[in-house]
């Protein structure tokens, strides 16, 4: 446990890399998009699972 305790503490004063607020960024820029395409793309993704509906 303590050296879990240690690795613990040492991770956190690490500020090499990546930082959590730079990930959460990142991510909500992807969610973004992914929705933005997603409504673009709205009427062409119903036409496209309906013709594979109708054809199963």
């Amino acid at each position: 446990m303590i050296k879990f305790t240690g690795f613990f503490k040492k991770f956190l004063k690490d500020e090499s890399g990546q930082s959590l607020g730079e990930y959460a960024l990142i991510l909500g820029i992807i969610a973004v998009a992914a929705v933005t395409v997603l409504v673009a793309l709205k009427d062409k993704l119903i036409t496209t699972f309906t013709k594979i509906k109708d054809a199963l």
